[in-house]
């Protein structure tokens, strides 16, 4: 019935109502602080969720049911259907709903029809809600640009984009169809669970015969999403929450981690990473790891991953063993796809265990300077496959941190099949999960109990239940290197705690001196702390790429090692609270500078870094309450010196306790007490303690510290301690 369908409730219980029309049936799961829509029509499949797992890691091998509601709570309803202080009405005719708050609308369908019911919108599914002039949009994952979204549109894919423009390029390599919207009323989210390609638009679109939109748009025939309630900061807390308990890295992943294309692609492989160990030790640097680049399993000029090139790199489990002695942990790169010429590749074939067309060929695809085929991880025993070449090529010689790279599955096709656990799917229906497959199947190779490195380039919302991640191939330019702040905020915002960025830029001409500094003083508080370059020149983005500097880039990793107990900590705290671990100040502090170029590691950390060539100095706003910088205190606005050859700009809030590598550092009140939960155990009891402070007249009181525990007090009121 084209534009004109009256849905009847046809189900109801507590805190479910199901209204159907014609083939269509329409689900509201009403929860706790937020409620779950699904539109499916009759015999239309439901392919399952990895993403949504709420407040656990564990996820089934083929998934979880979409309309699961394990662990999920219910929130009963009466005849009002009201989820916290939002009011939801549910009109049946074309299925509208609005979401009223103080009784203002907060957010509504669009009027006429906001889903594609019966094709009047096109092919796929959509969804229109109501637009208001001046809102803010965040998240959808790793999208460049400003921080506030509004007014752009987006495309929901995954791609390999190296040398990407981190201010406007799109799509990069990330799917994640989540955004928080602010508006006059107040705030709310929309996830929508589904793996398929789409687009976003926040106000690009206009049309005459409707009020202000924006809208939703994907290649999938049905749709289920879910609506968050709360505030901006609760909304994502609670997304965190319904997308799972992330895996915490060790504690080493967060020291200096080296990385370049340039040592395993020479010859000479095993010569250059031995070179770089004895550089690290010969200017005493902390290190905890490197990513063994590509290179190591070339044959010829092809990458055929699980090869190693026995002319690079003679002895592998000797080479591991000898970084493992210095305290590093090699990362090696592995890839999804298999080239014609890897020896695998006929018997990988044979197996069916590629991506394949319908007549049961494998699809091929450019990769690498070749024909290539992607294992198809949705069919069990190519993963079995694939965990088994990880333990015994990589885990079983010593190299049990995993980079998951190139997996971005560019598959467009519609003639290209995956097992789909059992029931064949198109793969471009699911590119963006086979990433996640990928890495879970990675991991189970490892069997260990500790915490293990993990890393991967592509993937979606809940992948950080099994690796960490990076902003990809940027670019090495002043322009990017803010670029590459904003879409750090923007991930922040969309759900992501462990990832950084190329540190100098990847792709370009090597960074010049400033840049260089500059990007190394932004990087200290970024969770990953990691230079990597492809330069144009065959420079390598080390710490002595400028010899003359060597000193003053001791000093900097030196501040990033004295603050590691303090990251951990915070990181401990991210994953136990559902919180970002970096995340712009306004999140903490509403009304804030949405496009700021201050933010917050973790939540007592300022930083303040400097992203303009030949400035000397950054205007400072604090946020509320009074901050340490050193053993001064401040408030409100000031501008403070950021000399080039200097340590970043960053305050500490007074009225806490920054562990750090020399000990416990306390920022004192002038008078109040504070608490601080403090995790100092790696181990997977995630054991912490509260330390508490009270400073009085006269005195500051500190309890809970353990004995011999060094405590070093900053007191702007000259209090002595006891």
């Amino acid at each position: 019935m084209k534009w004109n369908h009256d849905f009847v409730l046809t189900g109801k219980g507590t805190a479910h109502r199901v209204y159907t029309a014609d083939d269509i049936e329409a689900r509201f799961d009403f929860l706790d602080h937020m409620l779950r829509v699904a539109i499916v029509k009759k015999d239309v499949r439901l392919f399952p969720t990895f993403t949504v797992s709420p407040g656990t890691s564990v996820m089934p091998r083929h998934g979880r049911h979409k309309m699961s509601l394990v662990g999920l709570n219910t929130n009963p309803q009466g005849e009002e259907i009201k989820i916290d202080d939002v009011s939801i009405e549910i009109d049946p005719h074309n299925l509208r709903i609005t979401y009223k708050k103080d009784g203002k609308i907060l957010f509504q369908d669009r009027e006429g029809l906001a889903y594609n019911l019966d094709g009047e919108l096109g092919r796929g599914a959509y969804h229109y809600v109501s637009r208001e002039e001046g809102e803010k949009i965040f998240g959808l994952g790793d999208k460049t640009g400003d921080v506030n979204k509004a007014g752009r549109r987006f495309k929901m894919e995954t791609f390999d984009t190296m040398g990407f423009d981190a201010n406007s390029s799109d799509p990069l390599y990330k799917q994640v169809p989540f955004y928080i919207c602010e508006n006059s009323v107040g705030s709310y989210g929309l996830y929508y669970d589904t793996y398929s390609s789409g687009e976003f638009d926040f106000g690009r679109e206009h049309n005459n015969y409707y009020q202000h939109y924006k809208y939703a748009h994907f290649e999938a025939d049905a749709l289920v999403y879910y609506v968050i309630f709360g505030s901006t900061k609760e909304i994502l807390s609670r997304f965190l929450h319904l997308t799972g308990k992330a895996a915490l890295p060790p504690k080493w992943s967060f020291s200096y981690c080296g990385s370049t294309m340039a040592y395993t692609d020479a010859p000479d492989s095993e010569k250059q990473l031995r070179n770089f160990l004895s550089l690290i030790q010969k200017y005493d640097l902390d290190c905890g790891g490197f990513y063994l680049s590509s290179g190591y399993t070339q044959i010829g000029d092809k990458r055929c991953v699980f090869h190693w090139n026995k002319e690079k790199i003679p002895d592998p489990k000797k080479l591991a063993e000898d970084f493992e002695k210095a305290g590093i942990h090699f990362l090696p790169n592995v890839k999804p796809a298999f080239l014609k010429e890897h020896p695998l590749y006929k018997s990988i074939a044979e197996k069916g265990w590629f991506l394949h067309y319908s007549d049961g060929t494998p699809a091929t695809f450019p990769f690498w300077g070749g024909e290539a085929s992607y294992l198809d991880f949705t069919n069990d025993d190519a993963s079995s496959f694939w965990t088994d070449c990880v333990k015994k090529n990589l885990v079983d010689l010593g190299y049990e941190s995993i980079w998951n790279d190139n997996n971005e599955y560019d598959v467009h096709d519609e003639d290209i099949w995956c097992e789909g656990f059992g029931d064949p799917i198109q793969a471009k229906r699911i590119r963006p999960l086979f990433p996640l497959l990928m890495t879970r199947a990675s991991r189970d190779a490892i069997d260990s109990d500790e915490r293990v490195m993990a890393v991967s380039r592509s993937g979606v919302a809940g992948q950080e239940r099994y690796a960490q991640t990076w902003t990809g191939d940027n670019r090495t330019s002043w322009e990017d290197f803010r670029g590459n702040h904003k879409m750090a905020m923007t991930m922040a915002l969309s759900g992501y705690r462990f990832f950084g960025q190329d540190i100098g830029g990847f792709a370009g001409p090597r960074p010049d001196q400033e840049l260089f500094l500059r990007w190394i003083q932004y990087g200290i508080f970024t969770p990953r702390f990691t230079l990597h370059s492809w330069n144009e020149d065959g420079s390598s983005n080390m710490p002595w790429l400028y010899p003359e500097l060597i000193e003053e880039v001791k000093k900097l990793f030196a501040l990033r090692e004295h603050l590691i107990p303090y990251i951990f900590s915070e990181a401990n705290k991210a994953v136990d609270q559902y919180k970002a671990l970096i995340r712009p100040v306004f999140l903490e502090e509403p009304g804030f500078d949405v496009e700021s170029d201050e933010f917050f590691l973790g939540g007592e950390l300022l930083a303040c870094p400097v992203f303009d060539k030949g400035k000397d100095s950054v205007e400072v706003t604090l946020p509320k309450g009074k901050w340490y910088r050193g053993e001064e205190v401040y408030e409100g606005k000031l501008t403070v010196p950021a000399p080039v050859h200097g340590l970043p700009v960053y305050f500490l809030k007074a009225g806490t306790i920054i562990p750090t590598k020399e000990g416990l550092e306390v920022y004192a009140l002038e008078e109040g007490e504070f608490k601080y939960r403090y995790y100092d155990d790696e181990s997977l009891k995630n054991r912490h303690r509260t330390l508490k402070v009270s400073c009085r007249k006269g005195y500051v009181k500190v309890s809970g510290v353990l004995e011999g525990e060094g405590i070093i007090l900053h007191d702007a009121w000259h209090r002595p301690l006891k």
